[in-house]
């Protein structure tokens, strides 16, 4: 009893339960309709959009890959980092997707948790960088983010999800959505915010 409720304690509750409102989404094809950021339908007033829309995926492969990585961020960040949970679930979504409202208008439907997941992994991987400029690992990380912006903003813009399969051929890599991410992380390194939440790299 008392190993589940140290185990309960740890668990980052937050991410847990944004990933299970998107797991219902999921399962509830239906809803995508309402709740997918649409332009059209933002300018027409349906402000909710901004942000729910990042509970939606475009098949259960992009659903896995953002959710499962989402979760993973969420035990490195830590219970502690108490913050980072309003942060995460009400302000993240809604600037990301704010960015690409009024900076990409060529964007006309968008959805996933993908963009969060890259403001999440630049976050740790700059405070882990602080901590230890001589570590290689955090550089490498951010080495590989700035290569994939590259490789979405010239081959692969149009070309699906990459390595993931979108259920709706129609939808491609959001390259305006993980340019927002990468500013909103450095908006957070600046701040100064959860100087704790990346920890030191076990060799």
């Amino acid at each position: 009893m008392n190993a589940l409720r140290w185990t309960a304690r740890k668990l980052p509750w937050g991410f847990v339960l944004f990933a299970l409102a998107a797991l219902v989404i999921q399962a509830h094809a239906g809803w995508r309709t309402s709740l997918l950021f649409d332009r059209v339908a933002i300018t027409d007033g349906q402000w909710w959009r901004l942000w729910s829309g990042h509970l939606v995926h475009f098949g259960w492969p992009h659903f896995v890959a953002d959710a499962g990585l989402f979760l993973i961020l969420g035990f490195i960040l830590g219970q502690a980092q108490s913050w980072l949970f309003p942060l995460v679930l009400l302000l993240l979504p809604a600037v990301i997707s704010a960015a690409v409202y009024f900076f990409d208008p060529g964007m006309a439907r968008y959805g996933g948790l993908s963009a969060v997941d890259l403001t999440l992994l630049l976050f740790v991987a700059g405070q882990g960088w602080q901590r230890n400029w001589k570590d290689w690992f955090w550089p490498a990380v951010l080495a590989v983010y700035v290569g994939e912006i590259v490789l979405e903003s010239t081959v692969g813009h149009g070309q699906g999800g990459g390595m993931i399969r979108f259920d709706d051929p129609e939808i491609h890599v959001a390259t305006s959505a993980h340019l927002a991410a990468a500013a909103c992380a450095l908006l957070m390194l600046a701040a100064g915010l959860g100087k704790k939440a990346a920890r030191p790299r076990v060799a």
